[in-house]
């Protein structure tokens, strides 16, 4: 009896531990992982102050590179925007506070809108942050102080999906922020092949984390498939692949 191809699933991770468990996953789930680094970090040699009510970590990345700079919180109630975020800290040494129920921007001044008005609240992450979260720590009364730890940039060696995805030989696509949407097409207008690419897309099946991410996509011309309903990448790996599997076996 023939096997069933694999579909073919493109995971847009930082080049580090996150990109192997991508693999890892997506294996499986029974899919051929696309590994394709969208994003590398460059630190900034920045660390959080010391001296906020509160402290907001926003990715794992920040949490690695505060705690290897000797991070002290202090008496700070420590915020996390996700879980995996907050697991990072709590393999680091410390202790989180506040982890919202919604994994996001909007998520986490939700959580936080009735509690820091007055107080300053340290924002530390990298230089792509939503400006969703400033805004409404702001809007809430708080004094908002933001370190930029990293910057985000695309390796040179990126695209090898946005080439599939112009061939028509990419079966999905993991959009994990709506830095990894941007460098996509500017990959795949390095190549020359930016409109196949989009087009490519219009017949995989797209994944975005959350409605950030979907949106970046969607103005693009990127039809956007699926946004889990938790903003965490398994999540996401598994209702993409669960997605596009009908559709692939027919």
């Amino acid at each position: 009896m023939r096997a069933e191809p694999r579909l073919r699933v493109a995971a847009f991770r930082p080049d580090d531990d996150r990109l192997d468990d991508a693999v890892e996953l997506l294996s499986s789930l029974g899919a051929d992982p696309v590994p394709d680094p969208m994003l590398a970090v460059e630190p900034t040699d920045a660390t959080p102050r010391e001296d906020a009510a509160y402290t907001v970590l926003t990715s794992k990345t920040g949490v690695e590179l505060a705690a290897a700079a000797g991070w002290d919180p202090g008496e700070a109630t420590v915020c996390a925007i996700g879980e995996s975020t907050a697991a990072a800290l709590r393999d680091a040494g410390y202790a989180v506070d506040v982890v919202p129920a919604e994994y996001s921007s909007s998520g986490l001044v939700d959580a936080l809108a009735d509690a820091v008005a007055g107080v300053t609240v340290e924002v530390a992450r990298s230089d792509h942050g939503s400006a969703v979260l400033t805004d409404g720590l702001e809007a809430a009364g708080a004094y908002v102080h933001e370190t930029v730890l990293y910057r985000l940039v695309r390796p040179p060696e990126s695209g090898e999906s946005t080439a599939l995805a112009a061939a028509g030989e990419l079966d999905a696509a993991l959009f994990t922020s709506s830095l990894t949407v941007e460098h996509f097409l500017a990959a795949a207008e390095d190549r020359g092949v930016r409109e196949d690419a989009v087009a490519g897309l219009a017949d995989a099946t797209v994944g975005a984390i959350g409605a950030p991410t979907a949106e970046t996509a969607e103005a693009a011309g990127i039809a956007v498939d699926v946004v889990p309903d938790q903003a965490d990448f398994e999540t996401l790996a598994c209702a993409v692949v669960e997605a596009a599997a009908p559709t692939h076996h027919e």
